[in-house]
C-alpha cells in the first residue's frame, strides 16, 4: 500500500510540475509582445502553432509570406519574426550584421552535437575560425586535392549505380549521395578513407548513423519548448541525441589523437592537403586555445556543411531532372559539347579526368540547373539570428532586443514578388544571358547566405556538385521510381523524408 501511495504522490507532482510549466510557458508567451501595435510586424500565431504544422513547416510559412512578406509567432519571453523581404535580409546579414548574431537561444540549440564551430557560434571564436577557414578554402592545394577526391569518388558512384542500371531495381538515391558526399568529406577533411560506398567499417558505419540521429535530434529543438526537460529527464529525442553525441566524440577524438600521432612521428609531413591535418598543425601554435575538444567541434561544423548540403541539393536536383527530362537532356547535350564526349565514350576513368576545371567552368547550363535548384529547395530552408537591441527593419516594422529574425530561403524562392509570376516553375534559363550564367544578388537568393557570413565553401560545393552531375548524367538517364513519394523532412537541412527512389538506364555501356 505504501508503495502504491508514493507512485501516486511521485505522478501527482509530476503532473504538477508540467502544468506549473505549462502555465508558466503560457503567461511568458502572451506577456509584453506588443501584439496589437502596428509597428510591429502582425502576429500569425504561437510558436505551438508551428509546431502543429512540423510536417510541412516551409511549406505553411511560405503560404504566410505570400501575403505577409514580414510576420510573427509569439515565443518564450520573445517574438519570432520571420521575413522573405530581400531588403531586410540585407539589414539583418550586411548592414546591421554587428547587431544580429547567432544568440544564446540558437548557439545553445546547436552546442551540443556542434559546439564552439563557426555555425554555432559568434565573436571571436567566430572570426578566427572565418580567417582560418578563408585561408583554407582559397589553398590552391585543398582545391586540386579536393577536386582529385570528387573525380575518383565519381568512379566509384558510377560503378555503384551501374549494378541497379544493369539489375533494373530502383535505389534511393538520397541515401547513395549522403554516402558519396560523407566518404568525399572525410577524405578531404580527415585525410581518412571511410568506404561508404564499398563495405562500411563498423565504427563508421555507428559514426554515420550517429550523426543523422544527432542531427535529427538537434534539430527538433527549435520546434520543441519543452526540450530542455527531457535532456534533464533523459527521455526521448534528447535521450537519443546524448548517446549519439558520445558515439560522435569517441570517432572524432580518435582520428584527432591519429592525427597528432602521424605529425609527431614525421608521417604525412610532406604532404598536408586534408582540413584536420592544416588545422592540427595550426593548433600546435596555440595549443592553450586550440584543443582536441575546439578542433573535433571545427570538424563536426566542416561535416554538416561539407556532407548534409550538398547531399541534400543533389537529391533535390536528380528529382528536378526526373521531373523535367528535357532539362536532363539539355544537360546531357552540354557535358557532351564541353568534354567532347559521346555515347561512345565508354571508359569511366578515362572520361572522369575530362572534367578539368575549364570543363567545370564550360558548364554555364548545368550551373543554371543547380542555382534553381538550389533558389527552390535551398539546403538550408530557414536561417535565424537574434537582435542585439532595438531596431528597424527597412520594411517599417520593428524589432525588440531579444527577438529572433528568421529569414526563409524556401519560401524565398517561391515568391512572385522577388522571382517573378513564373517563381514556382523550375526554369534553369532564368540564370542564362546569351548562353552565359547571371549571378543574383546573394540576398535574393540565400542559398549560400549573404555578407560577412556567406558561405565559404560556395565554390567547393559547386565544383563537386557539377563533378557528380557530369559523371553521372553521361553514363545514365534517370527516372522517378513507380509510387516515389517525395516530401522534406524537417531538420536544420532540407533530406527528403522518404529518400529518393530512382530508376536508371544506361546512356552509354560503361567500362571500368
Amino acid at each position: 500500500m505504501e508503495i502504491l501511495t508514493s507512485i501516486a504522490m511521485v505522478v501527482v507532482t509530476m503532473i504538477l510540475i508540467v502544468l506549473s510549466l505549462a502555465i508558466y510557458v503560457t503567461i511568458s508567451i502572451f506577456t509584453g509582445q506588443s501584439r496589437n501595435n502596428k509597428e510591429y510586424a502582425p502576429v500569425h500565431a504561437t510558436i505551438f502553432d508551428l509546431v502543429s504544422h512540423l510536417d510541412h513547416s516551409y511549406d505553411y510559412e511560405t503560404e504566410i509570406a505570400r501575403t505577409k512578406p514580414t510576420y510573427r509567432f509569439l515565443n518564450v519571453g520573445q517574438s519570432m519574426v520571420f521575413t522573405t523581404d530581400p531588403r531586410n535580409v540585407e539589414h539583418i546579414l550586411k548592414t546591421r550584421f554587428d547587431n544580429y548574431n547567432k544568440g544564446h537561444w540558437f548557439c545553445e540549440n546547436l552546442g551540443t552535437l556542434f559546439g564552439h564551430g563557426i555555425f554555432s557560434t559568434d565573436g571571436d571564436k567566430w572570426k578566427q575560425q572565418r580567417k582560418l577557414a578563408s585561408f583554407e578554402f582559397t589553398a590552391r592545394v585543398l582545391k586540386d586535392f579536393s577536386c582529385s577526391v570528387f573525380r575518383r569518388n565519381s568512379s566509384k558512384l558510377i560503378g555503384f549505380v551501374n549494378q541497379f542500371a544493369l539489375s533494373g531495381k530502383d535505389f534511393d538515391a538520397q541515401n547513395m549521395f549522403m554516402r558519396y558526399t560523407l566518404d568525399s568529406i572525410f577524405k578531404v577533411g580527415f585525410g581518412v578513407e571511410l568506404g561508404c560506398l564499398d563495405e562500411f567499417s563498423k565504427e563508421g558505419e555507428e559514426f554515420t548513423k550517429a550523426f543523422d540521429d544527432a542531427n535529427f535530434a538537434t534539430s527538433s529543438r527549435f520546434f520543441d519548448p519543452l526540450w530542455k526537460l527531457k535532456w534533464f529527464l533523459n527521455i526521448g529525442s534528447q535521450s537519443r541525441l546524448q548517446k549519439s553525441v558520445a558515439t560522435i566524440d569517441k570517432f572524432v577524438y580518435g582520428l584527432i589523437t591519429t592525427k597528432r600521432k602521424e605529425l609527431a612521428t614525421g608521417q604525412n609531413i610532406a604532404v598536408r592537403e586534408d582540413i584536420l591535418t592544416r588545422f592540427v598543425v595550426e593548433s600546435e601554435k596555440d595549443p592553450e586555445n586550440m584543443t582536441d575538444k575546439y578542433l573535433r567541434d571545427i570538424i563536426l561544423n566542416f561535416m554538416i556543411a561539407g556532407k548534409d548540403t550538398t547531399a541534400a541539393t543533389l537529391s533535390w536536383f536528380f528529382y528536378m531532372l526526373c521531373k523535367h527530362p528535357l532539362v536532363q537532356e539539355k544537360i546531357v547535350q552540354e557535358i557532351r559539347d564541353v568534354t567532347s564526349s559521346n555515347e561512345k565514350t565508354t571508359d569511366v576513368d578515362e572520361f572522369v579526368q575530362t572534367i578539368t576545371e575549364e570543363a567545370l567552368n564550360g558548364m554555364q547550363y548545368l550551373h543554371a540547373a543547380l542555382s534553381e535548384t538550389l533558389r527552390l529547395y535551398p539546403p538550408v530552408p530557414v536561417d535565424t539570428k537574434v537582435a542585439g537591441s532595438d531596431d528597424i527593419l527597412p520594411d517599417g516594422y520593428r524589432v525588440s532586443k531579444g527577438d529572433s529574425v528568421s529569414y526563409l530561403g524556401y519560401a524565398m524562392g517561391r515568391m512572385t514578388y522577388i522571382w517573378g509570376e513564373d517563381a514556382e516553375e523550375f526554369k534553369p534559363e532564368r540564370w542564362l544571358k546569351d548562353g552565359v550564367f547571371q549571378p543574383e544578388s546573394s540576398f535574393k537568393f540565400v542559398s549560400f547566405h549573404a555578407g560577412p557570413r556567406t558561405c565559404l565553401g560556395k565554390d567547393f560545393a559547386y565544383r563537386q556538385m557539377k563533378i557528380i552531375s557530369i559523371s553521372l548524367l553521361h553514363f545514365f538517364r534517370f527516372k522517378l521510381a513507380e509510387n516515389a513519394k517525395v516530401h522534406y523532412k524537417t531538420m536544420l537541412t532540407l533530406h527528403m523524408k522518404n529518400g529518393l527512389h530512382l530508376c536508371v538506364t544506361p546512356r552509354t555501356t560503361a567500362s571500368f
